[in-house]
Parts: structure tokens; sequence; C-alpha cells
């Protein structure tokens, strides 16, 4: 009777096991692409935001999920090693901050879910196929148009009347498109300030750049989004200030590190938000069905001692409504 029962017993256990492994939760994999360096204070706390909002939608790292995190730093030879080996390793969601990492996804992984952070004209790019109905596997949270580069002119000009001609800085080969902006702005019949192209694909052009723009009076500097002008700005804000040429920057923290002004989207709140993106697609989500968004909070920043430095002064109704002054 004895043994009867102990064979029963083994063969339940053994019927049970296949199930219990089952029911085990498969724990699930996200690569997250990072534009900056590893040791860039700006990209950690962008970073740290998307990871904090996407635990408190129930996802732990080691437990329930396999975060791999990677820093392009900028240089697009890396990123092209870094996305070719995140591929292979087939994660279940890549969150993919910049244009070119999300330009090199588009060719090369189309069968795994992306959610893009930071990214202009996805629609225009070829990213997606509409705002509305992304219409395959790349959705995600768009950084800036046309009309708010051309707001951040203005508000230089207000800034700096004296300022007549703007060089916008940009690296061609990552963002080309940047020249459309330019199109756009010579071909308005009005407009505060002439704006000139400033392009710059090495460390090494960039004085060579910023001398062009102030070999003329009435010169500054605009600079969008590009993760070569931030990997490179403290050379390009020496130089700037060096040339007493005052800018517009897109990134706050640039403002913290010398430069004249921002104005932008609040970048933490993007990252927080691309969180519940990444955790509906793990849940089962079609990521063409997600609606790529644009930022919903802007931010204005002056560095009043950048400003005393190139003999400005800083009109109060920018002062009334800056969301950080540094004195």
């Amino acid at each position: 009777m004895r043994r009867r029962q102990f064979i029963a017993l083994l063969s339940g256990a053994a019927a049970a096991c296949p199930l219990a492994a089952r029911a085990q939760p498969a724990i699930r994999r996200v690569a997250v692409l990072m534009a900056t360096g590893d040791t860039d204070p700006e990209g950690r706390a962008r970073l740290n935001a998307f990871l904090e909002a996407f635990q408190q939608r129930g996802w732990t790292h080691g437990s329930n999920v396999q975060i791999d995190i990677r820093w392009t730093g900028g240089d697009p030879e890396q990123v092209r090693d870094i996305v070719a080996d995140v591929i292979v390793r087939n994660p279940d969601v890549i969150l993919a901050n910049s244009t070119p990492v999300v330009a090199l996804l588009k060719r090369t992984a189309t069968a795994i879910p992306v959610v893009f952070v930071l990214v202009n004209e996805p629609v225009v790019q070829g990213f997606i196929a509409s705002v509305t109905r992304p219409g395959a596997n790349i959705t995600g949270f768009t950084m800036v148009d046309f009309s708010l580069v051309g707001k951040s002119i203005e508000m230089l000009k207000f800034m700096a009347p004296a300022v007549t001609r703007v060089g916008l800085m940009f690296n061609p080969n990552s963002y080309p498109y940047y020249d459309v902006y330019l199109q756009a702005f010579q071909s308005a019949p009005q407009r505060p300030v002439e704006v000139v192209r400033a392009a710059v694909t090495s460390p090494v052009e960039i004085d060579a750049a910023v001398a062009a723009i102030a070999a003329q009076p009435g010169g500054g500097i605009a600079l969008p989004p590009d993760p070569f002008t931030v990997a490179n700005r403290a050379a390009i804000l020496a130089a700037a200030l060096r040339h007493r040429l005052p800018q517009i920057v897109t990134f706050r923290q640039f403002v913290r590190d010398g430069a004249l002004m921002s104005y932008g989207p609040d970048i933490t709140d993007i990252f927080r938000r691309s969180a519940d993106y990444v955790d509906r697609i793990l849940k089962g989500a079609y990521p063409g069905n997600l609606p790529a968004q644009a930022p919903n909070k802007f931010e204005l920043a002056i560095n009043a001692r950048t400003a005393k430095a190139l003999g400005l002064t800083v009109p109060p109704a920018l002062l009334v409504t800056a969301d950080e002054v540094i004195e």
C-alpha cells in the first residue's frame, strides 16, 4: 500500500513539474541605446527617469526583465557596432535614443519592436508611416519640429537684439534634414534674422565654423538637437564665448555648462513617458498601433553670468518666464 502511494506521489510530481515550469514568468529583455557617453550626467539623469518609471510599472531588473544598457557617445562607428550586437541578442523591445540609432534599426531590425526617444521628423525620415498610425515595428516620442527651431531663434533675437545672422550648427552626416529647416527659413518672407548653415562633422572643424559666423557683425549660434553637438558642447561653447557670440541651445544642461540660453522640451519627462510604451509592448501591444507622441512640457533656461560676460541685459519678460536662471 505504501509502495503504491509512493509511486502515485512520484507520478503526480512528475506530471506537475512541466506545468510548474510553464507557470514561471519568463524574463523579458529590453535593450536601451543612449546617445551620450556613460559618464554624461544628463544622460544618466535621462536613463534614471526611464528606469524609475519602468519599475513603477512592475518591471524589476534581474527579476522579470533583463535591461541591457548601451552608451553610443555620438560616435557613428560605435553606433554601428552597438546596434549590430544588440540585434544579434534579439531583445523583446529596444528603447532607442537618437536619430542615427533609429535609422540603423529601421534598416536592420524589422522584426524587433523599437520605441524611439528624442527623434526629429520621424515621418519625413521614413521611420514611421504617420504620427497617428506608425504602421510597423517602430513608434516613440519626438523631439522638435520646425516651429520650435524658429521660436528659439526669435528668443535669441529678443535676448540679443544686435544679432542679425545666426549659424545653425549641426552634423549633416547624421542630420541632413536640418538643411530643410534652413531652406524654410531662407524662403520665409519675414524673418527676424538671417539663418546660415554652420556644418561640423568633426571636433577639429568647430573653431573654424564658429569663427566664420563671427567674421561678420551681429553673429549668433543656434544648436538644435544633435549627438555630435552634445558630445562636443564644451568646445562649441568655449569657441562661441571666445568670439563673443550669443547662443541658444535645445538642451537645458548646456546652460549649466555656460551657454547663454536654452529653449526646448523637458527631456527627462520624455524619457519618463517612454516607459509606458515599453511596458505596453512587453504586455502585447503592437508598436504600429501606438501613436508617436510629441513633447508636452517645455523649458526656458538662462545663464545670467554668460549674459553679463557678453554685455547683455536679460529682458524682464524672459526672467519672469524662465524655468531656471543661473546667476
